[in-house]
């Protein structure tokens, strides 16, 4: 699955999409490959829900971040 996503990452990013529409997407990859990430490969699956609740809410956080920035950067 992550070498999917890896994928088309790729694909979108060299695509030529619209800027603030080739951003959303490819941030909304990398937020689904990053908590793919961590409940897998670091073992938060088995972890508490509310420590899974605060990882997730981490990871969005920051993608919505990234997206904001990218949305600031392209009006300016």
């Amino acid at each position: 699955m992550l070498l999917g996503l890896a994928v088309a990452t790729v694909a979108i990013s060299s695509s030529g999409a619209g800027a603030l529409l080739g951003n959303t997407l490819v941030l909304a990859l990398a937020a689904v490959k990053g908590r793919r990430i961590i409940l897998d490969y670091l073992g938060l699956r088995a972890a508490p829900a509310l420590w899974r609740g605060l990882i997730t809410t981490w990871v969005i956080g920051l993608t919505a971040f990234a997206w904001a920035t990218a949305a600031l950067r392209a009006l300016i």
